[in-house]
């Protein structure tokens, strides 16, 4: 299965949508998610990395979003922290002299693009903000 890099980074920028504009350090972000600021601080690096954060170092300095968050699609970001297959990969070698076996992986591969394509299409018709409108 995949990694938890799209649910943190979502509730990064969740978090940082409903404080309109605050700057937020790692620190409280990471009190948010219940995790390490360490792993908070990649995950932001990431975000920025690819636009949808800003920051500011020093005393006083934190993360904002750079964008509005209608603009923010969530296809997009799901795109940007993608770092493994949706539904895994086989980590052994089928064996080439079965009929089912020679094939198997190209067929896996086949039905999990098909899966992972339905899925961002989903995430693609949905917007940060559309998404934070429920936390009210």
């Amino acid at each position: 299965m995949n990694s938890s890099h799209f649910s943190i980074s979502l509730h990064i920028l969740t978090l940082l949508d409903q404080v309109k504009g605050q700057l937020l350090n790692s620190e409280y972000i990471a009190g948010s998610i219940n995790c390490n600021p360490v792993l908070v601080r990649k995950e932001l690096a990431n975000l920025h990395k690819h636009g949808f954060v800003q920051s500011k170092e020093g005393k006083g300095g934190g993360s904002t979003l750079a964008k509005n968050p209608a603009d923010i699609n969530l296809g997009d970001v799901y795109r940007a922290v993608k770092q493994k297959s949706l539904l895994g990969e086989s980590k052994n070698e089928p064996n080439p002299d079965c009929p089912v076996g020679r094939q198997i992986t190209k067929h896996l591969n086949d039905l999990y693009d098909e899966a992972e394509t339905a899925l961002v299409k989903n995430l693609s018709s949905k917007t940060l903000k559309d998404f934070s409108a429920g936390f009210k």
